[in-house]
């Protein structure tokens, strides 16, 4: 029998009642404000994952045989964006009702607003972990309030004060760090408190439920060019790597990423590093 390239992310193969998560795309990016191109993301990693190792030499433990199952790309309409939000929450309350992690790959950040949507309704105390270069407050963009540069606002209409916490900001309007101040909890520019807000959270006596939302453009471009609003300084990819790791007795609940844009990545170099930082964040879920 002639062998057949896997088309999943790293070959996961696990059959989707026997996994523990479940991986799909949002490929959308109808309200992008500045270069389209992020709904290319997702199909962009699941390609470009064949020529990444499954083994992580940070972690000495490999994602082979790991619980997670690649559900593929979501068929979302280009020009409807609360069509799209209300198939990516359809999606992601499939996937919790099964009791399964649901993990989100974009797609412009607006996407996190439909997966948060079911994280929502199935966790009410949820908190959200939020990493980006962007505020993502605005209460609205040209008069659009779904727009992925209000997608934390939305997000903030249904958790409220003090459950959202952000780290690497560093692009928004002087009205949306002002709205923060007082609403959010945010460290600009980098995310050295990262450990300890994680250190808050188990303070609490029961666990707490956990959504993890990562812009990819709260890299720095030197490092992470393919992005439709690219922002100068940033976090490097091992700043990003070891925050994540410390995620590992946290009850995350659900987690995306976002906002690669390979048009804007002739090398391929940004799709190779957002493969690794996923990688690295399954394998620590779920490697062995």
């Amino acid at each position: 029998m002639v062998d057949r390239i896997e088309k999943n992310f790293f070959a996961l193969n696990c059959p989707y009642e026997d996994a523990e998560a479940v991986i799909f795309g949002a490929p959308f990016d109808g309200t992008t404000s500045f270069r389209p191109g992020t709904r290319f993301g997702p199909s962009a990693m699941r390609n470009e994952s064949i020529g990444l190792e499954s083994f992580s030499p940070y972690q000495d433990k490999d994602l082979e045989d790991a619980p997670i199952c690649d559900s593929g790309d979501l068929d979302l309409p280009f020009g409807d964006a609360e069509q799209a939000l209300d198939l990516i929450e359809q999606e992601t309350t499939r996937i919790l009702d099964d009791g399964k992690l649901p993990i989100m790959l974009g797609g412009e950040h607006l996407v996190s607003l439909g997966a948060f949507r079911a994280v929502a309704k199935k966790y009410p105390d949820v908190v959200v972990l939020h990493f980006d270069a962007h505020c993502d407050l605005r209460e609205d963009y040209i008069g659009a309030k779904l727009s992925h540069a209000c997608v934390l606002r939305r997000i903030h209409d249904i958790v409220g004060d003090g459950r959202i916490y952000q780290f690497g900001i560093r692009s928004g309007t002087k009205e949306e760090f002002e709205f923060a101040k007082t609403h959010t909890k945010m460290e600009r520019f980098r995310a050295d408190n990262f450990d300890e807000v994680l250190a808050l959270l188990r303070l609490s006596e029961k666990p707490v439920p956990v959504y993890l939302t990562v812009d990819l453009d709260v890299l720095d471009p030197r490092e992470f060019p393919g992005t439709g609003t690219p922002e100068a300084g940033g976090l490097s990819f091992e700043d990003l790597r070891i925050c994540l790791m410390q995620l590992k007795d946290i009850n995350l609940v659900g987690l995306d990423f976002v906002e690669l844009s390979p048009p804007y990545d002739a090398s391929g170099c940004s799709t190779a590093l957002a493969l690794k930082i996923l990688r690295e964040t399954l394998i620590m879920k779920y490697g062995k």
